[in-house]
């Protein structure tokens, strides 16, 4: 059985999470004047899946790894119901209130919730109930960024420790949304679900979004994930690089997203 499990893992960490060949990519500079509006830095990305083209604005950021904040948390959502740690969605989990002492939200909660409200507390206690190794072999077997989860009882995807480029974010948005992921179709799923944010008779729009410090002290912003219309599928990510600004980044990365998205000519179900 243990060489059994190594060959899968073997397997499907030769399917590493990066998306594309961006060398091949479109540049669309247009973009800048979203990002200088709010007068942060940033990168895009755009894959048409029918056609294969990629559009990108600002390509050192695209390949550049920032820690990936609460998008990470799509990994431990798929593992702990692949594993049945968590049976499904609506399981309710107790936060450990001496551990976790800054978290003010609800508890116990479920992952949908969790997933939705970026509760890191919920996802580590989650972790908690599988061994380090365990989860490492899972982190390496997906080729998710540097692959550096530190020690368990870290929330490691904060603390910029694991890193992820947006342009690898981009492969795990594109695995997931087709089940290439090395989990069950009805897992994968269930994790999609939770990301639709907009369904409606001219599109489909799912996505993650987090906000983030880095390694010096700037805020970052991404949002992750696909929009669907007339059956046809474009994967996308944007990161910002905020500085030291008084803003949400979150939002703001949510907000720079839908306007390049709008310029170009999404949301109106003619793709």
């Amino acid at each position: 059985m243990n060489n059994l499990i190594g060959i899968v893992f073997a397997f499907w960490g030769s399917l590493c999470l990066t998306s594309c060949s961006v060398n091949k990519a479109n540049i669309d500079e247009s973009l800048k004047t979203h990002f200088d509006s709010v007068k942060v830095d940033g990168c895009f990305t755009l894959i048409d899946n029918a056609s294969g083209e990629i559009t990108v604005y600002n390509m050192s950021l695209d390949t550049a790894r920032k820690l990936p904040s609460s998008t990470f948390q799509i990994i431990p959502s798929l593992v702990a119901l692949e594993s049945g740690i968590l049976p499904n969605e609506n399981e309710m989990v107790s936060i450990d209130s001496l551990k976790h002492k800054t978290w003010k939200g609800k508890n116990p909660l479920d992952l949908t919730t969790a997933f939705k409200t970026h509760a890191d507390p919920f996802f580590s206690t989650v972790l908690e109930k599988i061994s380090t190794d365990s989860f490492k072999r899972w982190i390496d077997s997906l080729g998710y960024g540097n692959k550096n989860i530190g020690a368990s009882e870290d929330i490691f995807w904060t603390n910029n420790q694991l890193k992820i480029s947006p342009d690898e974010q981009l492969g795990l948005m594109k695995k997931l949304y087709f089940d290439q992921l090395p989990f069950r179709k009805s897992v994968q799923e269930t994790v999609r679900n939770m990301m639709l944010k907009e369904d409606n008779n001219a599109y489909r729009l799912s996505y993650i979004s987090a906000k983030g410090i880095d390694d010096k002290n700037n805020q970052i912003g991404w949002v992750c994930g696909w929009i669907e219309e007339n059956k046809h599928v474009f994967f996308f990510v944007t990161m910002i690089n905020a500085g030291k600004q008084n803003i949400d980044a979150e939002i703001s990365t949510e907000n720079i997203t839908r306007n390049i998205l709008s310029k170009y000519g999404f949301f109106l179900g003619k793709k």
